[in-house]
């Protein structure tokens, strides 16, 4: 399953850069984490939210940035009623990301290189889920008022293994994928 983040956690776009120098802080109700998670037999899908962020600007730069995500909010949108909950359930458990034990995730830049297009990053940030930090890279477009970006987050190296054939054998059609997908919008203000 590839989510988090987020990249949560790093993670944006759109069409014209901020003019003004400073930080830009996150619209909580207009912006949105989305995750695909891969099984042999399907996929899932799903959102969580970002409890507070935010993006630092030097003139219309993008220079760095900091994200926290409510883990509490994990939710499926592929699934309805006692199915949706069984799998929110599950992926709350020790078993995945262990909410009770670790609420929040959290999303820090610490690199910003331009594409050499306006708007148009790379950008590297330490990740942490269940307190253990790792450093991913992806592509961002970042706009006056909004962000997108889309990652794949390797939810084993954060300690996430259940049904992962990278830990167990012989799980036949019962195997999750260890990557999943995160896609982040942004809305800034």
């Amino acid at each position: 399953m590839k989510f988090l983040l987020f990249a949560l956690f790093g993670i944006f776009g759109t069409i014209n850069p901020p003019a003004n120098e400073g930080a830009k802080e996150v619209v909580i109700s207009e912006s949105k984490v989305e995750w695909v998670g891969y099984k042999v037999l399907g996929q899932h899908t799903g959102e969580i939210r970002i409890s507070e962020g935010g993006l630092d600007f030097d003139g219309d730069q993008l220079v760095g940035g900091r994200f926290t995500i409510d883990m509490s909010t994990i939710s499926t949108t592929d699934l309805e009623g006692e199915m949706a909950q069984k799998l929110v359930g599950h992926l709350s458990s020790a078993d995945f990301f262990g909410i009770k034990e670790f609420p929040t995730a959290t999303f820090e830049i610490t690199k910003v290189v331009s594409r050499g297009k306006v708007g148009d990053y790379k950008i590297i940030g330490d990740l942490t889920i269940k307190n253990i930090t790792k450093s991913i890279t992806f592509n961002a477009m970042v706009g006056a008022d909004t962000a997108t970006a889309e990652t794949k987050i390797d939810r084993s190296q954060f300690d996430i293994r259940y049904g992962s054939g990278s830990f167990f054998d012989n799980l036949g059609d019962n195997t999750i994928y260890d990557e999943f997908d995160i896609k982040v919008t942004l809305a800034l203000k």
